[in-house]
């Protein structure tokens, strides 16, 4: 089962090779890791995916709340939480297939964010089900590049 872990953390030295060690040391695999500021300049979001069972989560969260520099745990439950994901996407086109990408694009509320002769860089934003199916349709064209940032979330309340 995946679990969604957002982690308030000091934003020093240190920090995230701290966190990233208790999860190799323990044989925990991370699915995706993102770290960004708050409003907070003195304090960071770390937002981390991994798989396991309710057990092995709980474990997770204990462990984290004992290391130095971490502020605050959260195991977020479905519904808990607002979730979103950034896709970078560029997409080999032609003069034929150009406007059936661009109308894609629209439906997604996608961006793009560059034009080339041969290719077009495409924005998404959404929830991980949102961002595989845009990156499945775009595939029917030939993807040539993809970076995704991982998720990211902030609790409702």
């Amino acid at each position: 089962m995946r679990h969604t872990i957002s982690v308030l953390v000091e934003n020093k030295f240190g920090v995230l090779t701290r966190v990233a060690g208790l999860f190799s040391g323990r044989g925990y695999n991370i699915d995706t890791l993102n770290v960004g500021p708050t409003h907070d300049p003195s304090i960071s979001r770390m937002t981390i995916v991994t798989r396991g069972d309710d057990a092995t989560v709980e474990q997770i969260v204990k462990q984290l709340n004992k290391l130095v520099n971490v502020l605050s745990v959260l195991d977020f439950r479905d519904g808990e939480y607002v979730d979103r994901e950034l896709v970078l996407i560029k997409v080999k086109v032609d003069s034929k297939s150009r406007a059936e990408v661009m109308q894609i694009t629209d439906i997604f509320r996608a961006k793009i964010v560059d034009v080339q002769p041969r290719s077009v860089t495409i924005e998404m934003t959404g929830d991980e089900s949102k961002a595989e199916k845009f990156i499945e349709l775009m595939a029917n064209y030939g993807i040539s590049d993809l970076t995704r940032t991982g998720r990211i979330a902030m609790p409702r309340k």
